[in-house]
């Protein structure tokens, strides 16, 4: 407009431009929802047309229950985290959908166990676990205050198996009345927490304090000492518990924080060195993890001693069957596994029916999950979020690694739990913490990029 008696005129910049205003995003993550829960009845009812030749009468109630936990769970981050990555919740769901087709099917095989009802179960306390960090968890930063709480905390729950009686010659299950739970699933969150809290508190220090030796920056003693007796006495547990998945978990997951916290590239080549020493010395003195060692091998030393296949021999056969596209669900053998199939060797029936397309879709579900955490963690411009973040994604991968490293003759077989995918009810309680909390951080990291 001109202004009366001067000619020239004010320009309509001068108004305060709108401010661009970020998408959520929840009616995608709605949709994605839809999708996954169709997508595992639809493995369901594959299940029962390949074995009877019917539709499962349970069809309707088990895609209903699903249904409304995955909607609960929406309803929950549309409500305190509408601003949290669209992709996380339904990622979760479509995986945890098809662990229960994968015991639904193997329960099959099985007359008398009906772990399927029992994983629906846990999956149910692990979204409830979700629903409550979502809406009582507002901020992440909170944690930090609760650093040492949470280590005290892990390492009484990693100590307290050593009480109880070896199950398949490892102590890492309290069983009590029929219950069992596996403390050191919860610890591996804490633990993340602890490290998290700790190295961005001195991450400084970490980085630039003591002396140098070759081409590694040494942090001080008094700032390495506490975190490296903390991790120290985890794995030290854990080797006495015979868990040495979880020990190797642990000490991945340190260096990986270390290596963030301080972005010295030494202490990743530092790491793999020490993994590698300690790995060589307990399959040497350890008779437990020495006869994994020895079966990864020769997978097929029992077979040429006439004793017929061990675990990881049927593994291999079961992967080989199922080729390119599977048998499809329903028409495996991995069965033939044994005791250990739905849970270390549940990778083995996803392989042979669905093939290696599958298992290239299960992987790419993972590797979406993990980079979702990492970009979440990397937007943030607070050390502690950036680090649990990274922490909470690196224990989803490291879990992947050593589990299908294992099942498919990459590395020595360690017992662990595929997040999601195998039967086991304190690991699919924690990973669904795990993704709450993830949502929470990526929330709060779109939250901040509105605000720039």
């Amino acid at each position: 407009m001109t202004e009366s008696g001067t000619g020239f005129s004010v320009a309509a910049a001068d108004a305060p431009a709108p401010v661009a205003r970020l998408p959520r995003r929840r009616g995608i993550e709605l949709a994605l929802i839809v999708l996954a829960v169709l997508l595992s009845v639809f493995g369901y009812c594959n299940v029962g047309l390949a074995q009877h030749g019917t539709v499962p009468p349970g069809a309707a109630g088990y895609g209903a229950g699903l249904g409304l936990l995955a909607l609960l769970a929406h309803l929950a981050v549309r409500l305190r985290a509408p601003y949290a990555d669209p992709l996380l919740l339904p990622i979760g769901v479509l995986l945890n959908g098809l662990g229960l087709v994968l015991i639904y099917r193997l329960d099959l095989e099985t007359p008398g166990e009906r772990g399927a009802l029992t994983q629906l179960v846990w999956s149910t306390l692990g979204i409830a676990l979700f629903i409550l960090v979502v809406l009582i968890l507002r901020d992440h930063r909170l944690l930090q205050r609760y650093t040492y709480v949470c280590v005290a905390a892990a390492l009484i729950l990693l100590t307290l198996p050593i009480l109880f009686p070896a199950v398949n010659g490892a102590r890492i299950w309290i069983r009590i009345a029929g219950f069992s739970i596996q403390p050191g699933e919860f610890a591996k969150v804490l633990l993340a927490v602890f490290f998290a809290a700790y190295l961005a508190a001195n991450r400084s220090a970490l980085a630039y304090a003591g002396r140098r030796v070759w081409r590694l920056q040494l942090p001080t003693g008094r700032v390495l000492g506490p975190i490296v007796a903390v991790w120290l006495v985890s794995v030290g547990v854990l080797v006495l518990e015979r868990d040495l998945g979880t020990s190797l978990l642990f000490f991945g997951l340190f260096v990986v924080m270390l290596y963030v916290a301080t972005g010295r590239t030494g202490w990743i080549a530092l790491g793999l060195l020490l993994a590698a020493l300690g790995a060589v010395a307990v399959g040497w003195l350890e008779p437990h993890v020495h006869s994994r060692v020895e079966d990864w091998l020769h997978p097929f030393r029992t077979i040429e001693a006439g004793q017929g296949p061990n675990q990881l021999a049927q593994s291999l056969f079961a992967f080989a069957a199922g080729g390119l596209t599977g048998t499809g669900l329903g028409l495996g053998h991995s069965v033939l596994i044994g005791f250990a199939v739905k849970s270390d060797f549940v990778l083995a029936t996803a392989g042979e029916e669905l093939g290696f397309a599958g298992l290239t879709a299960i992987f790419l579900l993972y590797a979406l999950l993990v980079e979702r955490g990492y970009r979440a963690g990397l937007a943030l411009r607070d050390p502690f979020g950036r680090l649990l973040a990274v922490g909470l994604a690196s224990i989803v991968a490291l879990q992947v690694f050593v589990i299908a490293g294992g099942v498919t003759g990459l590395i020595p077989l360690t017992g662990m739990a595929m997040p999601f995918l195998a039967q086991g009810g304190s690991s699919v309680v924690t990973n669904w913490a795990i993704v709450a909390l993830l949502i929470r951080v990526s929330d709060s990291a779109r939250r901040q990029a509105a605000a720039a």
